[in-house]
């Protein structure tokens, strides 16, 4: 794993620890006086651009939490298409014993939550 990679995997981590100590108690931020209280910052959204010629969203079937590669098809998508969400999830299908599928000419177990549905990683990537 590259060093930006890993450092876009903890980023998230390490500030959801910090807000968490704040809540708790551990750490208070400091105002300066008089200053006016700040409103909530928007939420990050995550856009996933797809790689794919033509790629189906996949609803897993049932109370499954990931997809399989016959799971029903809900619609499909095209190459170049950018699908934002407010958060980048990735439904772990190996932890789950999900089937191995090949899509887009490459093997893979997990899947991007999307708007509908489920994307197979093979097929998109993450764009900022």
């Amino acid at each position: 794993m590259t060093p930006s990679r890993v450092r876009s995997r903890l980023r998230p981590a390490v500030a959801g620890l910090l807000g968490l100590l704040a809540l708790c108690g551990g750490l208070a931020p400091a105002a300066p006086a008089g200053a006016q209280p700040q409103s909530r910052a928007e939420p990050t959204h995550c856009k996933i651009k797809i790689t794919g010629r033509k790629v189906a969203v996949r609803r897993p079937a049932g109370d499954a939490p990931v997809a399989r590669p016959d799971s029903p098809v809900v619609r499909y998508v095209h190459r170049g298409e950018v699908i934002r969400n407010n958060f980048c999830l990735i439904a772990l299908g190996r932890t789950n014993s999900g089937p191995l599928y090949r899509k887009c000419g490459k093997d893979g177990w997990n899947w991007y939550i999307v708007v509908g549905g489920q994307v197979p990683v093979t097929c998109a990537q993450r764009v900022r």
